[in-house]
């Protein structure tokens, strides 16, 4: 059998390749081996644990306050020896991460074939966001496979003269989506009664947000939260205290402010279920509630996801506090402006995206 080695390192990676995992497990053509680099630990465990997964190996680099530099360094030192035991004949990995990218390289020195998923996104600035722009550029120039989401990612790949196949298949967040919503998963948030606030889930972290963005961020939730007396907001914090203290110190005296801990996925699925909107400078929450019919405003002035917004179910709110309250403001009065957003077509696919993945793995190794 074939044997290929999924490569992952954070939440969002393990979210959006477990479907891809499963599914790969459930072939008899294929042998697979799970390896984690560590770089986000806890989280990855979570998600790992919903999907029934376990990981093979386990690189455990995951310091203090470690920097690019650090990931990148022990994420190929690591891989280098691993590569050597276990001969893979396929590294997969997702996305935009720096445990992507040094996966895939580590995968390029060892002239392994590299499959991308989630290849092809674009905001042409090197340094918004930072570093995942040029992570997947770079991943892009020395793979083989091409796991494109959407029509105009496999444009943007024809345009930076990749070698190797792309296949358009949707994105796997979506089979992620869909396989954890039907069971209706809870969010249950001491304080928070979901029947009386209409809902703003909110999510920030990016680091070209750190500082000032930040605070005028939560400056603009602010004033959403004055205005409609009917609104309440769930922020789970990330553990970085950059971005955990200055929100903390904004925001949390409010008595309809609900900061937790991150959330698992299961949660989260629960918690845009039943949210009213989103405020969020995520990349896969922007793929992510379009199927559940939520709104997203993106806290970015930049999005390599501008399908979303082409087809009017996200909008580019960016950083300022007078600009995302006035968008903000227009989902929680206008009835119809809400239901144009609510109702607009998911262009992120229909849960799909594993199968065609394997089928284009099958064609490229003639199985």
């Amino acid at each position: 059998m074939i044997r290929v080695c999924f490569t992952l390192g954070t939440r969002p990676e393990a979210i959006k390749l477990a479907p891809v995992i499963r599914t790969f497990k459930a072939s008899n053509k294929f042998t697979t081996q799970v390896v984690l680099t560590g770089q986000h630990r806890e989280m990855v465990a979570q998600v790992m644990e919903i999907f029934g997964l376990a990981a093979d190996r386990d690189l455990d680099i995951m310091q203090h306050q470690q920097t690019l530099t650090d990931i990148t360094q022990r994420s190929l030192q690591g891989l280098e020896r691993l590569f050597q035991e276990i001969e893979p004949q396929l590294v997969i990995v997702q996305g935009d991460t720096t445990t992507a990218f040094a996966a895939a390289l580590a995968a390029f020195y060892q002239q392994i074939p590299i499959g991308h998923v989630e290849a092809g996104l674009r905001t042409d600035n090197l340094f918004n966001p930072y570093p995942e722009e040029a992570n997947r550029r770079l991943i892009s120039q020395i793979a083989q496979l091409h796991f494109a989401p959407t029509s105009l990612a496999v444009e943007n790949l024809h345009k930076s003269g990749v070698t190797g196949k792309i296949y358009e298949t949707g994105n796997t967040v979506i089979d992620a989506l869909l396989t954890v919503a039907k069971s209706q998963p809870a969010c249950d948030i001491p304080g928070l009664d979901w029947s009386k606030y209409r809902t703003i889930l909110a999510t920030v972290h990016r680091r070209e947000n750190w500082g000032e963005p930040l605070q005028s961020i939560a400056a603009g939730m602010l004033q959403i939260l004055e205005q409609f007396p009917d609104t309440a907001l769930l922020l789970p914090l990330h553990r970085n205290p950059t971005v955990r203290e200055p929100l903390t110190q904004i925001l949390g005296s409010h008595p309809r402010v609900f900061l937790t801990e991150p959330l698992d996925y299961s949660q989260l699925v629960g918690a845009i279920q039943r949210s009213y909107l989103l405020l969020s400078d995520s990349g896969g929450l922007q793929e992510e509630a379009p199927s559940l019919g939520k709104p997203v405003l993106v806290l970015r002035d930049t999005t390599e996801r501008p399908e979303a917004v082409t087809g009017g179910t996200a909008k580019l709110v960016g950083t300022n506090a007078a600009t995302i309250f006035a968008a903000a403001s227009e989902l929680l009065s206008d009835t119809g402006a809400y239901q144009t957003m609510a109702t607009a077509i998911n262009p992120f696919g229909d849960g799909s995206a594993s199968s065609q993945i394997l089928t284009a793995v099958e064609q490229f190794f003639g199985v």
